[in-house]
C-alpha cells in the first residue's frame, strides 16, 4: 500500500493519557494496531494490517535512529525514542516510544510490540527537534544514502559520546 508522500507541516495531538500501541512480525509487518493508533494515524484497521509499520515513517525522522533501533531489538533489547511518525493525511504527530522484543516460550524473538506516549514537550523542542534536523540533514547532504546513514550514525555517536552518555541514558535524561 502506498500513502500520500505530501506533508502538510500539520502536526496532529493525542491525548496524554492515550497509547499508542502496536505489534509487528519480525519483519515489521504490522499484526496489530489498536483504536488510538488508527485513530492518530488517519487509517482504518484493514488499512494497516499486513502492511509495514514504516507505513507512518516521517521522512525528517534521521534513519540512524531507525537503524539503531532495530539493531537493539533484534539484539533481544528493549529501546526507548523519541520518533514523528506522519499520518495517512500528511500530517506528522511526535512520540515517546518504547519498543521491545516479543518472545516465544523458547526465548527466541518472534516479533515487536512498541507503546507510544505523549511526549515531554520541552526536551522535544529543545533537544530532540533539533538533534534530529541535524541528523536528517546530515543524511540529505551526504553523496547516497548508504553515505548518509553512516555519517548521521557517526553524528549521533559523536553527539552522545561528548555528553558521555549511551542513546538509553541520553534519553531518560530529558
Amino acid at each position: 500500500m502506498r500513502h500520500d508522500d505530501r506533508l502538510s507541516g500539520i502536526e496532529t495531538f493525542f491525548g496524554e493519557n492515550d497509547v499508542i500501541v502496536s505489534k509487528t512480525n519480525l519483519k515489521g509487518v504490522i499484526t496489530y494496531a489498536n483504536r488510538t493508533f488508527l485513530t492518530v494515524s488517519g487509517y482504518d484497521e484493514a488499512e494497516v494490517i499486513g502492511q509495514p509499520h514504516n507505513l507512518i515513517r516521517h521522512p525528517q525522522m534521521p534513519r540512524c535512529v531507525f537503524k539503531m533501533l532495530w539493531e537493539t531489538l533484534q539484539a533481544g533489547r528493549e529501546i526507548f525514542a523519541y520518533v514523528v511518525n506522519r499520518t495517512k493525511q500528511g500530517h506528522h504527530y511526535w512520540v515517546l516510544a518504547h519498543v521491545t522484543p516479543s518472545f516465544d516460550a523458547n526465548h527466541a524473538i518472534v516479533g515487536y510490540h512498541s507503546n507510544r506516549r505523549v511526549p515531554d514537550r520541552a526536551p522535544l523542542e529543545g533537544i530532540i527537534i533539533p538533534l534530529y534536523r541535524r541528523l536528517t540533514d546530515c543524511e540529505q547532504q551526504a553523496a547516497g544514502p548508504k553515505e548518509g546513514l553512516q555519517a548521521s550514525g557517526e553524528l549521533l555517536r559523536k553527539y552522545l559520546e561528548e555528553k558521555g552518555v549511551r542513546y538509553d541514558q541520553f534519553i531518560f535524561s530529558l
